[in-house]
């Protein structure tokens, strides 16, 4: 029945492929080892496009891999137009392109441009030029207050803790919204904007198929004096004025970039990350004439509830429709402690997006984590979220169930969360980074032929590729056959919600007769006739289980 179905899948339009992709993110340095060096790198991107084709993927986002000193994951970008030698060539990454493409895998990749790295040219001819030169106006630099100037602008703080200013050897001050090693760029100056539009077009004659936009709602700002205080910033509304984010003003720069990728054929495409207070401010930013998405972080921040699922799924809908966007799922990503492990910690009940802080910085106590439910519970609400219309953004490792690394050795962790704090409360994102397991035996598991670069847990072991792949109840099994039945599902970007009788069991048809089910609690529930048509989830003697999720043919086929 299912192969049947299948020949009936839908034809995706070149240009508008991204709208309910399945696009799986690599972390480059901690996907495959390629030469050895315990560094993952774009010839192990290349080594590994076999695996990606099987397990179904649309497309591909590539976090960066651009020259960096690593003071931030790579986020900290001395050089937008080439590879880090540690990872490759730029002759290696035409290889990528050209491996992925040959098997319809698009590319994705991630721009920075909120900030640089201090190790940038444009940053480090900021600095011997001094004060008062053209080439400190491609940054925020600012003198300093006090008698001296030997104090900051302003008592802002930087989201890695510490100040939001750094001092410089002839007094100045300059601005770094992150890590010290990262100061944001003058987005009012034409060098800036004119060198992303280069930067932009490189890439994508190159192949790349569209951008993924780091802290989009970051990039202008008002620094009229006096400066507000930081309780003052606080304070104000983000309604479009703020001094500091999601300004109005951000948008002119990315109508200018929708120009851009409108020069291509088909266009290039944009995703926003932008963390903004209504769904009204994050649908100017995937707004067609803007970047054309923006990310839905919504699931980050749930439970493994029925009513807030239902909720989230239901605005997000409402809100793509609106903006004539298409929204987008995520789970798991670079930034989150892993949702394997979040549905296995007690429940959030509202608190920030990083559960499980406790956990971690204790070293990951084995009773307070079910490891078991959390991973049954991953596995529901992936399928209910594959089922879904919209895109869906899978991270590296979701698909072997992979848990949460808690036990890394202060002298091995890198994140500068981890070390400085600021926003992520000091416990750091190492713990999701960790490189994946190919192989059950090996130096590292099959990453490359030295240790990792973060350390892998012997726990690994059972979550190899090698293991899962032989196994047709595994984690890894599951992705591979709901990717390739999902292209059944992903008609109109629709669904139509039916009522089960149960506050803790959802259900959905879409447009074509699928119909998905979830069971978000602790009893079985009855499918009724349904139940003959099940092609994907658990059922037990007519019913599904507790914490699990099923699709379901349409009737007569």
């Amino acid at each position: 029945m299912t192969d049947v179905l299948l020949s009936e899948s839908r034809r995706t339009d070149p240009a508008t492929w991204w709208r309910q992709a399945a696009v799986y993110q690599i972390y480059p340095r901690s996907f495959a080892d390629a030469n050895g060096d315990g560094l993952g790198d774009i010839p192990g991107v290349v080594s590994r496009a076999d695996y990606l084709a099987e397990l179904g993927i649309d497309a591909v986002w590539l976090s960066p891999f651009y020259p960096s000193a690593l003071a931030d994951g790579g986020y900290d970008v001395a050089d937008y137009r080439n590879v880090d030698p540690r990872l490759g060539t730029l002759e290696d990454f035409d290889r990528m392109i050209a491996a992925l493409h040959e098997r319809g895998i698009r590319v994705i990749v991630d721009i920075v441009p909120n900030h640089s790295s201090n190790l940038h040219p444009w940053f480090q001819e900021a600095l011997a030029a001094g004060r008062g030169s053209a080439e400190r106006e491609r940054y925020i630099f600012r003198e300093g207050t006090g008698e001296n100037g030997e104090q900051p602008p302003s008592d802002w703080g930087a989201a890695f803790g510490g100040s939001a200013w750094e001092r410089v050897e002839d007094g100045q001050w300059y601005l770094h919204s992150f890590a010290t090693e990262q100061p944001d760029f003058n987005w009012d100056h034409p060098d800036v904007r004119a060198d992303f539009l280069r930067t932009l077009r490189f890439w994508s004659d190159r192949g790349v198929d569209g951008f993924r936009i780091d802290v989009a709602h970051m990039l202008t700002k008002d620094l009229t004096e006096p400066l507000p205080s930081r309780a003052e910033l606080e304070g104000l509304p983000h309604d479009g004025n703020h001094p500091l984010s999601d300004r109005d003003d951000v948008h002119e720069i990315y109508a200018e970039w929708r120009r851009v990728f409108n020069e291509y054929d088909p266009p290039r495409t944009g995703v926003a990350e932008a963390w903004v207070s209504t769904p009204e401010r994050r649908a100017r930013y995937a707004s067609a004439e803007g970047l054309g998405q923006a990310f839905n972080f919504d699931l980050l921040v749930a439970d493994f509830d029925a009513a807030q699922f239902r909720t989230i799924i239901a605005d997000n809908l409402a809100q793509s429709a609106a903006s004539g966007s298409s929204t987008t799922w995520v789970l798991s990503n670079h930034d989150v402690t892993r949702h394997a492990t979040r549905y296995g910690l007690p429940a959030l009940e509202g608190r920030p997006v990083k559960q499980g802080v406790e956990w971690i910085k204790a070293g990951g106590p084995e009773d307070w984590i079910d490891r078991e439910q959390g991973l049954r519970r991953a596995r529901a609400a992936t399928l209910l979220l594959l089922g879904l219309p919209g895109s869906a953004y899978l991270y590296q490792g979701e698909e072997l169930g992979l848990q949460e690394v808690a036990d890394i050795p202060a002298d091995r962790r890198q994140d500068p969360a981890f070390f400085r704090g600021g926003e992520f409360d000091g416990f750091g994102r190492d713990g999701c980074r960790v490189p994946l397991p190919w192989t059950a035996a090996g130096p590292s598991f099959g990453f490359g032929e030295a240790e990792a670069h973060l350390p892998q847990p012997a726990s690994f072991a059972k979550y190899a590729v090698d293991v899962e792949a032989a196994d047709p109840d595994s984690t890894l099994s599951l992705y591979r056959e709901a990717l390739r039945l999902r292209r059944v599902l992903q008609t109109d970007e629709q669904l139509e919600w039916t009522e089960t009788g149960r506050a803790d069991v959802l259900s959905f048809v879409r447009p074509n007769g699928w119909r998905v089910v979830t069971n978000f609690g602790t009893a079985p529930f009855d499918l009724g006739a349904d139940a003959s048509r099940i092609v994907l989830g658990p059922v037990d003697a007519g019913s599904l289980p507790a914490e699990s999720t099923v699709w379901i043919a349409p009737a007569g086929r």
